[in-house]
């Protein structure tokens, strides 16, 4: 049935294209003929194909050009008086005789463009006159492109300032008397006002023609008909930009006349195509200045427009442009303090959302996101507008439950992420009370989005949160990362995006900072409060970058070791140790025995650097408990067990005592790993515990061989169990890693390492790698063979070495 109708529109559209070109045709001859009968005839016959009521407005459009194509000759032939010997007085008066209203007026409407040109009449008094008669066209498509044609041969003769067509300027050369035509001789203001009369007029009957075009045609095509008339808009629209084109259209006549007349007319139209064109078309066309002035006139029209209108786009657009206005130039912010801008914006924005009952809740947000927006660009500098934003915000929110919306939920994000995008600075949101009220009104999927754009600002502008106060606003901000929130449990999230999160929250932990040791403590306190609440999952992620931003604080305060006099909470190693002691146990929870394992012996390194042996001892018996009691996987063992020898390596706070029962247990364990080759490894490797390189290290030689032939030993027992399971000896690494020890040792002077005992086990290793059930290797002999080359190098290169190696034969 659709189809059908737009092949007979086809069809009415060719038909009425052939009658303008056939008229057009006979019309030319009489032009070329200066047959002025003939040319009105025809012209009249061929305007008159746009009486018809058939065609759609998009298929009226096409045939009106090719009219307006033909009127464009038909006007340079009524300019040329000598062509048809007819004064245009006389024409003016004899196209009125043509029979049907609409070409009678189109040809009224060409030659009047010609009339006022001549200037043998007042301009304004030949557009009063056409825009007056072009009332007898109530028809909405026929009418519409009437004053659009009307509009547009006017346009360029409007009595305006400086116009050639202004007042009695256009008439100087003719012996005219006031008494004759008085209108000629009013004042400069009084002729643009009939050029703002006439344009306002016109696009008032214009509108109401446009908006009765929504009820012609049957219901099943109203949608077609509507994207048809929205097509049709800028017909309307271009009325508005001549007035703002009108050179004598100034702030005083925009205020008094112009503004109030359009707005009149948007509102009683009570359409909502047309309210919401118009009303961007006003804030388009019209300079910046002008709005910021009439502020408070163009807002109160907002509340009173349809509720389908969509205002938000509206009062968005308005307030890009004036707070562009805003930042072109720092010498008109005072007039936007001056006319309280802000204030009126506000008040507008809350009456428009309490007068929409209707309106969606992602409406109201986006329209705080366009109010903080222009906030943030016209008034930086004030924090407490941008935080009556967002307490509007709050209200609208308040009462309702969590955003589900995921558009309402966006604007939210964008509404938090404007103070951060503007200020770079966390701070500074930090210091909005309503800020973490808008976000309690955020389900928890999207308030973790914003605790990562949050966290994201402070990493990306390196922002340090150096108090306690703020660091606890800033774990409000982001409690969705740090706690469960309402019920959801950890085990419900993705496994990959909750180690992301988490990261996230670490790296912040190493932004809190303070170089005042008081306010520190202050701040680790608070960091541990809110890790202890975040639940045990939590805790190898968050514990970490706690502990180590306590050693920092730790290392800054070494050698005071006693209490503060007078401080409520102390900040010295001893009290910062007691935190971390604490801390660090909670991991137990989870458990991590070998992160916390990691952390005690971190720990138990910082206490030796601040002179602390209790404290050191503490966190090494610590570390051994856990050693023993949790860490039970074999490689975690291994691990463990050279971190702890690595780290008693380097402690020098324990006395003899202290230090015996912790290297004893460390040789212990080194022996009951459970493969012989990590067993020989550990146990080598605690020969370096009897032997320290700093000035008043230990240096017990014999304690050093005794692990290394220990080592020797287990080593050959591995070899032998290759020998007995797989039949081959296995390769001689060990052997090759051990000699390395003994060289080691022996270059550093321990007296118990000679080069016999080097020597010995040269020929141990060779012999080994030349028995028959020796299998090939070629890691270990690579290795064996830079061994031997090193040792070749310490013989050659003279001096004190070369001596010692010189009885080693290679």
């Amino acid at each position: 049935m659709m189809l059908d109708g737009m092949e007979d529109e086809d069809k009415w559209l060719a038909e009425g294209i052939a009658g303008i070109q056939h008229n057009a045709f006979y019309m030319h001859r009489a032009l070329d003929a200066n047959n002025l009968r003939e040319v009105l005839k025809y012209s009249a016959q061929m305007l008159s194909e746009l009486r018809t009521s058939k065609l759609s407005p998009h298929k009226y459009y096409e045939l009106y050009m090719r009219a307006f194509d033909e009127l464009k000759k038909l006007e340079m032939f009524f300019k040329d008086e000598s062509r048809h010997g007819v004064s245009v007085v006389d024409l003016y008066e004899l196209v009125q005789h043509a029979g049907n209203i609409l070409p009678r007026l189109y040809l009224l409407c060409t030659v009047g463009s010609v009339y006022i040109k001549s200037k043998e009449a007042p301009a304004k008094d030949v557009l009063k006159d056409l825009v007056e008669m072009c009332l007898g066209v109530q028809h909405p498509i026929r009418g519409l492109f009437l004053r659009s044609y009307l509009a547009q041969v006017s346009r360029d003769k409007l009595p305006d300032i400086g116009s050639e067509y202004e007042g009695i300027h256009g008439f100087l050369h003719k012996k005219i008397l006031p008494y004759e035509f008085p209108s000629l001789w009013h004042s400069d203001a009084d002729t643009v006002m009939d050029a703002v009369e006439f344009v306002l007029q016109n696009f008032t009957e214009m509108n109401k023609l446009w908006v009765r075009l929504q009820l012609q045609g049957p219901g099943r095509l109203r949608e077609k008909l509507e994207k048809e008339r929205s097509e049709l808009r800028d017909l309307v629209g271009k009325n508005l930009h001549v007035l703002s084109q009108i050179e004598g259209v100034d702030l005083e006549m925009y205020k008094d006349t112009v503004l109030p007349r359009v707005l009149e007319q948007i509102v009683n139209c009570k359409d909502e195509l047309a309210q919401y064109y118009l009303m961007d078309c006003i804030i388009q066309v019209f300079p910046d200045e002008y709005h910021l002035q009439t502020l408070e006139t163009l807002l109160s029209a907002c509340p009173q427009l349809q509720p389908t209108v969509d205002i938000k786009t509206v009062l968005s657009q308005l307030m890009d442009r004036l707070s562009n206005y805003a930042v072109s130039s720092t010498d008109v912010l005072p007039e936007f303090l001056q006319v309280e801008a802000f204030a009126k914006l506000s008040s507008a924005i809350g009456r428009v959302i309490e007068a929409q009952v209707d309106m969606p809740i992602v409406g109201a947000i986006s329209l705080y996101v366009s109010l903080l927006t222009f906030t943030l660009r016209v008034h930086p500098d004030r924090l407490d507008y941008v935080d009556q934003v967002l307490g509007a915000c709050v209200k609208k929110l308040s009462g309702k439950p969590k955003l589900e919306d995921n558009r309402a939920k966006k604007q939210v994000v964008a509404l938090l992420s404007a103070p951060l995008d503007k200020y770079n600075d966390i701070v500074m949101a930090l210091m909005l009370s309503n800020y973490p009220r808008v976000m309690d009104h955020l389900d928890n999927e999207t308030n973790k989005v914003m605790a990562i754009v949050i966290i994201q600002s402070i990493m990306k502008n390196n922002t340090c949160i150096s108090t306690a106060d703020q660091v606890e606003v800033l774990f409000e901000l982001i409690k969705g990362l740090m706690k469960d929130l309402d019920g959801t449990a950890v085990d419900e999230l993705d496994e990959e995006d909750f180690k992301e999160e988490q990261n996230s929250v670490a790296r912040l932990l190493h932004m809190l900072y303070n170089d005042d040791p008081e306010e520190m403590l202050k701040i680790i306190c608070t960091m541990k409060k809110n890790i202890m609440d975040g639940g045990s999952k939590r805790l190898p992620f968050t514990v970490p970058p706690l502990i180590f931003s306590a050693l920092r604080l730790i290392r800054r305060l070494q050698g005071q070791d006693g209490d503060v006099a007078g401080e409520e909470v102390p900040a010295t190693p001893k009290r910062i140790f007691q935190i971390l002691n604490q801390t660090i146990e909670a991991l137990s929870t989870v458990p991590t025995p070998e992160l916390a394992l990691r952390l005690y012996l971190q720990c138990a390194e910082a206490a030796n650097d601040c002179d602390l042996e209790p404290v050191a001892y503490e966190f090494f018996t610590q570390a051994f408990v856990l050693y023993e009691e949790e860490v039970a996987d074999s490689k975690a063992q291994v691990t463990a067990i050279h971190l702890i020898i690595g780290t008693l390596q380097r402690m020098n706070v324990f006395g003899v005592e202290n230090r015996d029962t912790l290297t004893h247990k460390a040789t212990g364990y080194s022996a009951k790993l459970l493969k012989k080759p990590d067993q020989c490894r550990a146990v080598y490797a605690c020969s370096h515990l009897f032997w320290v390189d700093d000035q008043d290290g230990i240096k017990d030689g014999e304690r050093v061989l005794l692990c290394l032939k220990r080592a020797l030993r287990i080593a050959s027992a591995a070899q032998q169990m290759s020998n007995v399971t797989r039949g081959s000896s296995g390769p001689v690494t060990l052997y090759v890693e051990i000699l390395n020890k003994y060289l080691y040792f022996f270059e550093k002077g321990n007296p118990q390492i000679t080069s016999a005992a080097i020597q010995g086990l040269l020929e141990l290793i060779t012999t080994e790698m030349q028995s028959d059930s020796a299998a090939p290797n070629t890691v270990s002999d690579a290795f064996f063979a830079s061994t031997q080359r090193y040792i070749q190098f310490q013989k050659q290169k003279g001096g004190v070495m070369s001596e010692k190696y010189d009885s080693v034969k290679v």
